[in-house]
C-alpha cells in the first residue's frame, strides 16, 4: 500500500537572525541555538546560518539543519545557486598572518581537537601572507560591521586551499582587542556583538568569489574571567579560541551549486523553502525579500527585537505574525500536520460561513 502521508515533499524551514544588529534572541554567544533546536524538531529540514548555530566553544548537532553562510542563503533564496548536501567536507583553516605565535598555537590545537575528538577532516592549516587588518564600525542604526584592508590576501590563502582540496573553509582573523564601552555592554547581556558585522564581511567575501562554504572564528586575546558576564555571552569565556563550533558546522555544510546546468534533482533550491523566520525588525535582508516576493511564508517574531526598523509594513511584506519563537514553533506543527493554523486559535470575529460565489458569465461563450 502506497504511503500518500510521505510522498509529499519535505517541509522546509529558513530560520534567519541577521548578524550584529543586536538581535535579542541570536544577538549573543549562540543563544539562538535553543530556537534552531526546537524549530528543527517540528521540520523536516532547517536551513540556518553561522550566527544562528555558532556558540564558541558550544554547538549542538542537529541532523536535518543546513549549515549555511549567509551570503549564500541570499543567493539561494534569490533561485541564483542550489545546495547540495554532503556527508562531510575536508575543512581548510586560513590563519590570519597578524595572529601572534602563541594564539597561532592555540587555534592550531583547537583544530588538531577537532580532528583528534570529533574526527573532523581539517587538511590544512594556511597562513595568509599579508596581515588581513581588520577594523570595527559602527552603523548609525547601532549595528556593528566592519572592514579588512588586505582582502586580496584571503582570497589567495583561499585559492591555494581550494587547489589543495578543500570543500570548506574556516578563517580566523585577528580582531582588535579594545575592550570599549560597546564591547563591555555586550558581554554583559545588554549591547550589539562589535566583532559580528565584521565577521560577516569575511565569510561573505570568500563565499562570494568561490562558491564554497565559509566561515569565520575571531582570533582575540584572552583576558581576565570577570565576575558579571552575562549568561547569553559567555560560551565566548570558555576557552582561546571561538573555532570548534565554526568547524562544527563547516563539517557537513552543504557544498554550493552555482551553475544550473550542474543542478540534480536531489539538490536544495530557494522553492523548496516553505516557511522563512525573522525577526519582525529586520526583514530587509536580500533573503527575506527574494522569498516574500516569490510567495514563500514569512513568519515575523515580534519578541526578537533588533536595533533595525525595516518592518513588514516599511518593506510592502505581508508576513504571518506571531509574538515568540515560540508561537512561530507551534505554527510550525500546524503547517507541517497541514493544518489551517487559524483553528487553533480563537478568533477575533465570529467565524463567518461560507457564502457561495456567483460564478458570473462563463468566459468561453462568445460576446
Amino acid at each position: 500500500m502506497v504511503d500518500w502521508v510521505n510522498q509529499t515533499r519535505p517541509f522546509t524551514a529558513a530560520l534567519i537572525v541577521p548578524t550584529g544588529i543586536g538581535a535579542a534572541i541570536g544577538g549573543y554567544a549562540g543563544d539562538a541555538l535553543p530556537v534552531a533546536r526546537a524549530i528543527a524538531s517540528v521540520v523536516d529540514r532547517l536551513i540556518t546560518h553561522p550566527n544562528v548555530l555558532n556558540g564558541a566553544m558550544l554547538y549542538w548537532p542537529l541532523p536535518n539543519t543546513l549549515y549555511v553562510e549567509g551570503y549564500a542563503l541570499d543567493r539561494l533564496a534569490a533561485g541564483d545557486w542550489a545546495l547540495r548536501p554532503v556527508r562531510q567536507n575536508r575543512i581548510a583553516l586560513i590563519l590570519d598572518r597578524a595572529i601572534e605565535p602563541e594564539l597561532q598555537r592555540r587555534h592550531l590545537q583547537a583544530a588538531d581537537a577537532a580532528r583528534a575528538t570529533l574526527g573532523i577532516d581539517v587538511m590544512a592549516a594556511i597562513a595568509t601572507d599579508q596581515p588581513l587588518g581588520v577594523s570595527l564600525k559602527l552603523a548609525p542604526s547601532g549595528a556593528s560591521w566592519g572592514t579588512i584592508t588586505q582582502p586580496d590576501s584571503l582570497l589567495r590563502a583561499a585559492a591555494r586551499a581550494i587547489a589543495a582540496g578543500a570543500q570548506a573553509i574556516a578563517v580566523v582573523a585577528r580582531f582588535p582587542d579594545d575592550e570599549g564601552d560597546l564591547a563591555i555592554a555586550y558581554r554583559q547581556g545588554r549591547g550589539v556583538d562589535p566583532i559580528a558585522g565584521a565577521e560577516a564581511v569575511i565569510s561573505h567575501l570568500v563565499v562570494r568569489e568561490f562558491g564554497i562554504p565559509c566561515a569565520h572564528a575571531p582570533a582575540l586575546a584572552s583576558g581576565p574571567a570577570l565576575a558579571d558576564v552575562a549568561p547569553r555571552a559567555a560560551a565566548e569565556e570558555l576557552g582561546y579560541t571561538f573555532l570548534p563550533c565554526v568547524l562544527a558546522g563547516l563539517w557537513r555544510s552543504p557544498q554550493i551549486v552555482r551553475d544550473r546546468a550542474d543542478w540534480q534533482a536531489s539538490d536544495l533550491t530557494g522553492g523548496a523553502v516553505d516557511v522563512a523566520i525573522v525577526p519582525a525588525s529586520a526583514c530587509g535582508g536580500a533573503a527575506i525579500l527574494h522569498w516574500a516576493a516569490t510567495g514563500t511564508d514569512i513568519l515575523a517574531v515580534e519578541d526578537n527585537q533588533t536595533t533595525l526598523d525595516l518592518t513588514p509594513a516599511a518593506l510592502g511584506i505581508r508576513p504571518t505574525r506571531v509574538r515568540s519563537y515560540l508561537e512561530a514553533i507551534g505554527w510550525l506543527a500546524a503547517r507541517r500536520a497541514g493544518l489551517w493554523a487559524g483553528a487553533l486559535a480563537p478568533q477575533p470575529a465570529p467565524l463567518l460561513p461560507l457564502q457561495l460565489q456567483d460564478p458570473g458569465p462563463d468566459p468561453r461563450d462568445p460576446l
